[in-house]
This record gives structure tokens, C-alpha cells and sequence, in this order.
């Protein structure tokens, strides 16, 4: 190894256990131990230029093993991504720009927020699908205007985890040859060796699983990590996983120990990890031939851009359509959906899933960079659009994707789909399997992706095949993740609504949706873009009883309304499709809706009744179930659990002391 690569990896090592040193926090081990695959990838491998960050064409790189992020914060700030000393030197600190774990749109340079373990590498995974569905799309022969590879760094962690082994089957299902993963084999995790809990032979089931498998001997020559990348590129039929067998914490009296998996060095093992390293400089100091090695290194990544830009300009002019298409793809622009009536239109009673199959369907006519698919399951959750085609291992040019039946892994496959840039995205199962998805659908939040999740079966109205596959909880659950859009609408206009708020928003959505059969209103519509309105309101001025209720349920208050007026109570039917929506609004619109003179008030829904009590406070009711349904036809369910017009009157009239 020359002496400049030896200084660069040991900079990046050394800056790795001082930042986390100072910090008091963090894991020293994986930056220290994988440096050198860290350095022959973005010095000797990926195409990237640190001056333009988001440049369209450039390799990806995705750090799974998110816990290990002072690698990737000392491989942005060396690479000039804009990061300074005095962020590495507030490393884990509040406000800083260099977070316990890599947060996307908040490090310059970072493609994703990494950490649960596994959702890494199936983010990686659908950066390659989006790759291979764009490529597909634009290339034509002379012009290779998208043309990258996608990398990621995965630990012994990432690989136990089930969500890595369902992204792996797919990659290879798929055959994503420009999707290259390195494995930091180093045997270790917190609780000590690999062999306590896994024993398996990683490289031989992703030979199984339709994988390019490489060994790397020694993780720390470079040489040989470098020819292993090449060797990968010549495979384009199989993904590839380059296993590096590396020392954890190497270079420091703890190299090889669990010690310093994800504890600080201490100062005098520092110290001593210096001195074995023949390292003299200040704190968060480099050697000046690294500094400028670094920017000759730089400069290449210019070139490739400079290079890419020329190649677009010939593009433009010899396929202009196909350019301006491209453009529209990459700016995430979309066609004015509100104002489309034909998205609109609905006439005879139907379930929520079938108007969600007919939105997208009309969308997928004006939207050409939709694209998505289901987890095994679209001709029950009405997800597949006609008109197009299947992604497959030999079309990528299709945009009906099949995800087969990995939740976890389809939903953060979507994420990583998403972040790539091009495309809009769903994906689709049944609401009681959002559990599979959970986490992934939690970093689509907290990376703001509008990602649209189509949920359907959404209550005991899927009958008989029971409490299993009944949600109950989930709505709750999903309710409380931040910066989630839950939508459940009651008829074909909601739906129309919740599939434009999904689109047009800066967040993830979920559309949950009915097998049953549903009314629809003459009164809905846009108002639902407002997640709560007025469906039908009051004699009065100011109604008796306010009824308010989501999906399905708006059925019986409907008819509840009603029946109470038979009764002398007047009662104003509120329907509530998504609670995150209204609750943004205004406080003088929710007042109009919800108006606080009025405290009689009964909220119905078929799931947790926890949601509600925000909206009918100490003095109204709910109708719900905190309880798990059964297996019985569901219209039998509905009445067990109460969800009818007569014990919906009966709430209203003893909130009502009537």
C-alpha cells in the first residue's frame, strides 16, 4: 500500500476515535476496522463529485450499518462535502450536522437515514431498482445518461437481520448487477463474537439467493478490495457481495474486542492507538499530503460530472422529448390533479379498494413515473396498473412491481426507490401486515418521503378469516408515528383526495382501505384534502350532537343522523378521513367543523377507540373495540361489536342524558 493510501485510511480512523472520544458517545470499531474499504471506494471506485452533492448521475453510497456513521462523516468532511473540524468536534451533540446516526437532507453527502439495522441495504436496493427502471427509460444507444451503481456497507448486524435476507432475494431475483455490497465481516457485536448467535455461511446463501459473492481475505488491502469492485462491475447479470474480513477497532489496543463496538476508545487507548499508528498530528489535524490528495481526487469527480453535462447536451438535442421527459421525471413535478374531474367521478356504492384501483389506474395515465407494486397480494389490494407492464429481471422498463411476500423489505425498498430521485412511489398489502412494515414506514416519516402505502382489509369487515387478519390497533399505532398521513376514506371522492394529498405532500401516506362496499356521498369530495369536514350538516345553527366518524363507519352516522331527527335531535355528520390533515388546519376551521360550544359528541370507527377522545372529550362517547374481532361473515362481525345504526342512536341519546 503507498504511504498516501496508508495516511488517508489511518486520517479517517484517527478522526473517527477522536470525534467519538470527544463526544463521549459512539462506535469506534466499524470506522476503524472498514476504513480501507471506505477509502478504496470513494477514492479508487464510485464516481461522485463532493461540489455537487446531488448530481444526478452519481454512485450512491449507503452506509447500512448506520451506527458505524463517524466512517461517513470523516469520509465527507476529507472528500470536501462541506462538513468542517468543528462538525466532526460536535459529533452526537444537539443541533450539530453530524448525528448519533446519518440523517438524510440534514449531512450534505448522506443518501439516507441509516441505523435500524437491514433497512440500509434494502434502501440500496431499491436505489438500484430506480436505477434500472430510469436507465431503461432514457438510454439509448451513444448516450448512457443514467448510468450509476449503487454501493452499500453492511455489518455482521445487517446481516442477521430478516429484512436484509428478503432485499437480498429480491436483488438477486431481479438480477441487479449494478447494485455492490461490501460486507464488514469482523465477527463482532455488542455482546461479543458472531458465533454466540450466528454461524451461518453469509456468502453461500447469497449464492443461493442469485448473488456475484467475493472474498477478500484481508480488509485492509486496498489493492485487493479494489480489484474485488472491478471484478463485480464485469458481473451485470448478478448483484455482488464483496466480504471483507477486517479487525474491529484496528490499530487500538481494543482491535478485535466487542470493547469497541460502541464505547469510546478512552483517552489513553487513544493515545496508544496513535502511537501504533504512527500518528503525530493535533487533534482533528491530517496530514497536508492527505489534504491534497484529496483534492486531486476531487477533481476527478468534476471531470465525471463536466463529462455527464456534455453528454446530456447531446442528448437534448438528438432525442429533445426524451430530455424534457427526463426533466420532468427528476423534478418531481406533477400534472394538476385537483382540478381533473375525471379523477372525481363515482357513482354506484363500492369499496375503497376498487376506488383506489380506479384513481390509480386514471393517475397512472397522467403520471408516467408512477410506479409500485404489492407485496404478493395486488389482485386483493387492487394495486396493479393495467396499462403498464411488469419490472422484471428482463424488463425494467416496467413499472408493476412484484415485491413477493416481504413486507418489511417492500416497504423500505420503496424508501429507497424514492430517494434515488425520478420516480413516484407506493407499495400495498394488507392494513394487518403494516406490522411487517413498521419500521420502514417510521423512516419513510422521519425522512419526510412521500411515499404512498395502500393498506387494505382495514377492519373485522374482512369476515372470516378472523382476528389474524383483522386490524384493530393499527390505525392507533399508525396514527402515532410523526409526520405520518393516515387517510381512511369513506367513499370514491375521499379516495380521490387521499391519493392527491399522498402525491402532493412532503410526507408518507397511507390509504386505508375497505373490502366492503360503500355509499357515495353527494357531499364529498376536496373538502377532504382538509382531513375533516362537514358531510352533512345541521338543521340548526348549532347542532345537538356532533357525529363524527372515518371510512366505513360514516355509513352509520349517516343513517344515524337520520333516525335521531325522527327523534328531535338535530346532529351534524362529521367525517374525519385523515386526523393528521385536520388537525394541521387552522383553528378557526376546526372550530367550524368542530365547534367547542358543542359537547355532546359520539365518534364511531371499527378499530382502538384511543384516537378519538382528542375530539369527543370527557362529556362524548366512542364506538369502537379495544378488543380483537373473530372469524364469522362480516356483516355478523359489525353488529357483534356494536357497529350499528341502532347502538350508534343509543350512544348519541345518552350522551345527550336523553
Amino acid at each position: 500500500m503507498s504511504n498516501i493510501k496508508e495516511l488517508s485510511i489511518n486520517s479517517i480512523r484517527i478522526l473517527a476515535a477522536e470525534a467519538i472520544q470527544k463526544a463521549n458517545s459512539g462506535h469506534p470499531g466499524l470506522p476503524m476496522g472498514a476504513a480501507p474499504i471506505a477509502y478504496s471506494l470513494w477514492a479508487e471506485n464510485m464516481v461522485h463529485n463532493p461540489a455537487d452533492p446531488k448530481w444526478q448521475n452519481r454512485d450512491r453510497f449507503v452506509l447500512s450499518a448506520g451506527h458505524g456513521s463517524m466512517l461517513e462523516y470523516a469520509l465527507l468532511y476529507l472528500f470536501g462535502y462541506g462538513l468542517t473540524k468543528e462538525d466532526l468536534m460536535n459529533f452526537r451533540q444537539l443541533g450539530s450536522r453530524t448525528p448519533g446516526h446519518p440523517e438524510y437532507r440534514h449531512t450534505p453527502g448522506v443518501e439516507t437515514t441509516t441505523g435500524p439495522l437491514g433497512q440500509g441495504i434494502a434502501n440500496a436496493v431499491g436505489m438500484a431498482i430506480a436505477e434500472a427502471h430510469l436507465a431503461a427509460e432514457f438510454n439509448r444507444e451513444g448516450f448512457p445518461v443514467v448510468d450509476h451503481y449503487t454501493y452499500a456497507l453492511c455489518g455482521d448486524g445487517c446481516m442477521m437481520e430478516g429484512i436484509e435476507a428478503e432485499a437480498a432475494s429480491l436483488a438477486g431475483t431481479l438480477k441487479l448487477g449494478k447494485l455492490i455490497v461490501f460486507y464488514d465481516d469482523n465477527e463482532i457485536t455488542i455482546e461479543g463474537n458472531t458465533d454466540i448467535a450466528f454461524t451461518e455461511n453469509v456468502g453461500k446463501r447469497h449464492e443461493a439467493q442469485g448473488w456475484h459473492v467475493i472474498d477478500v481475505k484481508d480488509g485492509n488491502d486496498v489493492e485487493a478490495i479494489t480489484r474485488a469492485v472491478r471484478r463485480a462491475k464485469k458481473v451485470t447479470d448478478k448483484p455482488s457481495l464483496i466480504i471483507c474480513h477486517t479487525t474491529i477497532g484496528y490499530g487500538s489496543p481494543l482491535a478485535g474486542s466487542h470493547d469497541c463496538h460502541g464505547a469510546p476508545l478512552g483517552v489513553e487507548n487513544l493515545q496508544k492507538t496513535k502511537e501504533n499508528l504512527g500518528w503525530t498530528c493535533e487533534p482533528f489535524e491530517v496530514p497536508a499530503e492527505v489534504t491534497e490528495h484529496m483534492e486531486t481526487l476531487k477533481k476527478k469527480g468534476k471531470r465525471a460530472e463536466s463529462k455527464w453535462k456534455r453528454l446530456m447536451k447531446a442528448y437534448k438535442a438528438a432525442y429533445p422529448d426524451l430530455y424534457a421527459r427526463y426533466e420532468s421525471y427528476m423534478s418531481g413535478k406533477l400534472p394538476d390533479l385537483l382540478h381533473n374531474e375525471d379523477l372525481w367521478k363515482f357513482e354506484k356504492p363500492d369499496a375503497t379498494r376498487n376506488t383506489s384501483f380506479t384513481v390509480l389506474n386514471k393517475l397512472a395515465d397522467l403520471i408516467p413515473n408512477l410506479i409500485g407494486g404489492s407485496a404478493d397480494l395486488a389482485p386483493s389490494n387492487k394495486s396493479n396498473m393495467k396499462k403498464r407492464e411488469d419490472f422484471t429481471a428482463d424488463n425494467y422498463a416496467g413499472s408493476n412491481m412484484h415485491f413477493g411476500i416481504r413486507e418489511h423489505a417492500m416497504a423500505a425498498i420503496a424508501n429507497g426507490m424514492y430517494l434515488h430521485g425520478g420516480l413516484q412511489v407506493y407499495c400495498a398489502t394488507f392494513f394487518v401486515f403494516s406490522d411487517y412494515m413498521k419500521n420502514a414506514m417510521r423512516m419513510s416519516a422521519l425522512m419526510g418521503l412521500p411515499v404512498t402505502y395502500i393498506l387494505t382489509h382495514d377492519s373485522i369487515g374482512v369476515g372470516e378469516d378472523g382476528p389474524t387478519h383483522e386490524p384493530v390497533e393499527h390505525l392507533t399505532g399508525l396514527r402515532a408515528i410523526p409526520n405520518m398521513k393516515v387517510y381512511r376514506p369513506a367513499d370514491g371522492k375521499e379516495t380521490t383526495a387521499a391519493w392527491i394529498s399522498a402525491l402532493t405532500g412532503n410526507q408518507p401516506t397511507c390509504l386505508v382501505l375497505t373490502r366492503q362496499n360503500l355509499p357515495q356521498y353527494e357531499n364529498s369530495g376536496a373538502a377532504a384534502l382538509k382531513g375533516g369536514y362537514i358531510l352533512s350538516d345541521s338543521k340548526k345553527k348549532t347542532p345537538d350532537i356532533l357525529l363524527m366518524a372515518s371510512g366505513s363507519e360514516v355509513e352509520l352516522i349517516v343513517k344515524a343522523q337520520a333516525v335521531l331527527a325522527e327523534k328531535g335531535v338535530d346532529a351534524r355528520v362529521i367525517s374525519m378521513p385523515c386526523m393528521e390533515v385536520f388537525n394541521a388546519q387552522s383553528q378557526k376551521y376546526r372550530e367550524s367543523v368542530i365547534p367547542s360550544s358543542v359537547r355532546a359528541r359520539v365518534a364511531v370507527e371499527a378499530g382502538a377507540t384511543m384516537s378519538w377522545y382528542k375530539y369527543v372529550g370527557l362529556d362524548g362517547a366512542v364506538v369502537g373495540m379495544d378488543c380483537f374481532g373473530a372469524s364469522a361473515p362480516a356483516k355478523q362481525l359489525f353488529e357483534l361489536f356494536g357497529f350499528t345504526v341502532d347502538n350508534v342512536v343509543e350512544k348519541a341519546l345518552a350522551v345527550l342524558g336523553k
